[in-house]
């Protein structure tokens, strides 16, 4: 991604509150966390949504892929 970051990608995040930076990351966990669980539940489609949430979250909290 570095390589991605353009000058004008640059000056419009730095243009952005620590309001809206903040909500920006909230916004990319937790989106983050629903896509990994939809690949958890097609792993495992037999899991009960409370199996799925906690493999995301052991998942999230240790780093796993």
């Amino acid at each position: 991604m570095a390589s991605e970051l353009t000058p004008e990608y640059i000056a419009t995040l730095r243009r952005l509150t620590g309001e809206q930076k903040l909500r920006t990351s909230f916004q990319l966990y937790w989106g983050a966390r629903k896509l990994k669980a939809a690949r958890v539940r097609e792993q495992h489609p037999d899991w009960s949504e409370v199996q799925v949430q906690q493999r995301v979250k052991e998942i999230f909290m240790n780093g796993l892929a």
